[in-house]
């Protein structure tokens, strides 16, 4: 048989099809790019795949973009994410202001104390606690409320509030519920009291009128009392000084030093007036009168019997000094730095003997800040004290070309105890 006639064979010398070779490289060809286009396209979704979840493994991993470390900075409060090992990996500000972190741990073992209670049980831990701010002796102290919580990976946030300031207000409302209550106690049940023996000795004449002595002395410490604390009421409003005008300080003193001459004489005090003339300051005339007054009054009461208190005024740098001087017995070092709270007396005896109600030198205080100043202590044990309100200059809108009145305050300061002039070489108050 012609094998070239077989079924299912071509023979070698019969022509190929036209079309055979054609077709075998365009199928070879579309085969290529379509392997290739899938191979990209399987590249392409792995790489957007593996991206995809490194974004969300470095977001699980808290390595967020620059703006959590932006808002971190300007956060108020102090906050902290803690490693698994309780390493800081990122922290605010405050944080460190606070004095929380320390070598990028920790650095308070309460709050340590409180990370691991959460990462026993995963629960949310919230306490006050009162935190050191430094390493060293006498940093001081901090209240702080601290709130801690679980994050995933092992992570744990921190957040600390400072509650100091909130916590002294709470205590200076307490301290001050008390004493008002204790001080308007005391004049009260003595009122009661004496009103009681008037009434027994009603047949005494020479009786009542000592106790009715007695009950008008009580009555008027009573209305003192409730004049400062209206004062001092008015003072802590925060519009205490809303129109304030030119103040002749010669008619502020010469006011106060009339206020008090009835008790400077009743105590045998000898008041002492001195320094600049015509020096003016901006503010309200009646709280400067006041605060002068009550300088003086405190310098009066702590003086002894012929003692003798000066008040004198100076210039200096376009500041204006109100110094009052007494020859009392001085204030302590520890005394020094309390002087200025409400209610505040050095010997309670001697102050409730002397009729004082503690809120005197605070109203001080407040008014001089008002006014933009301040009030200064200078005082020595067995020396006697000098108080300076110290304010700014005021000069006439009309006389712009006014140089700052220079006049030396050490020169009429009595408390400089200077050797050229002193209380000495100022005019007694007659």
């Amino acid at each position: 048989m012609n094998p070239g006639c077989l079924p299912g064979t071509v023979s070698v010398n019969s022509p190929a099809p036209p079309y055979s070779h054609g077709m075998e490289f365009s199928q070879i060809l579309s085969f290529v790019l379509v392997a290739l286009l899938v191979v990209a396209a399987g590249i392409i979704a792995f790489l957007v795949s593996e991206r995809e979840r490194g974004a969300h493994r470095r977001r699980d991993e808290g390595d967020g973009p620059d703006d959590v470390v932006s808002v971190l900075s300007v956060l108020p409060q102090a906050v902290l994410v803690l490693e698994p090992d309780d390493d800081v990996q990122r922290a605010s500000a405050a944080a460190y202001s606070y004095g929380l972190v320390r070598n990028d741990t920790l650095a308070h073992p309460e709050v340590r104390e409180m990370v691991a209670g959460v990462r026993r049980d995963g629960h949310i831990r919230d306490a006050e606690l009162t935190l050191t701010r430094g390493p060293l002796e006498g940093a001081g102290t901090l209240r702080m409320q601290v709130r801690v919580a679980a994050l995933r990976h092992g992570r744990v946030l921190v957040l600390a509030e400072d509650r100091t300031t909130a916590r002294r207000l709470e205590e200076i409302r307490r301290d001050f519920t008390a004493n008002v209550s204790h001080e308007l106690k005391t004049p009260v049940g003595a009122l009661g009291l004496l009103a009681e023996t008037v009434a027994d000795a009603a047949d005494e004449p020479d009786t009542v009128r000592h106790f009715a002595g007695q009950m008008q002395k009580e009555s008027a410490r009573l209305a003192a009392l409730v004049q400062e604390l209206i004062e001092l009421s008015r003072l802590q409003e925060p519009d205490a000084l809303v129109d304030p005008e030119v103040v002749d300080l010669d008619e502020v003193v010469a006011e106060a030093v009339d206020r008090v001459r009835v008790e400077a004489m009743s105590r045998k005090v000898t008041l002492v007036l001195g320094g600049a003339k015509g020096v003016k300051v901006y503010g309200d005339a009646a709280l400067l009168t006041t605060a002068v007054r009550n300088l003086l009054d405190n310098a009066i009461r702590y003086s002894g019997p012929t003692g003798r208190v000066s008040v004198g005024v100076s210039c200096r740098d376009a500041l204006v000094r109100v110094a009052v001087v007494d020859q009392g017995a001085g204030i302590s070092a520890e005394q020094r730095e309390r002087v200025f709270e409400r209610f505040y007396r050095g010997d309670e005896a001697r102050s409730r003997e002397t009729g004082g109600s503690g809120l005197g030198l605070s109203i001080v205080k407040h008014i001089a800040n008002d006014h933009g100043g301040r009030v200064e202590l200078w005082s020595t044990e067995g020396k006697g004290s000098t108080f300076t309100l110290v304010l700014p200059q005021a000069f006439e809108p009309d006389r712009p070309d006014e140089a700052p009145h220079t006049h030396d305050d050490a020169a009429d300061v009595p408390g400089r105890r200077t050797a050229a002039r002193g209380p000495d070489a100022m005019e007694e108050a007659h």
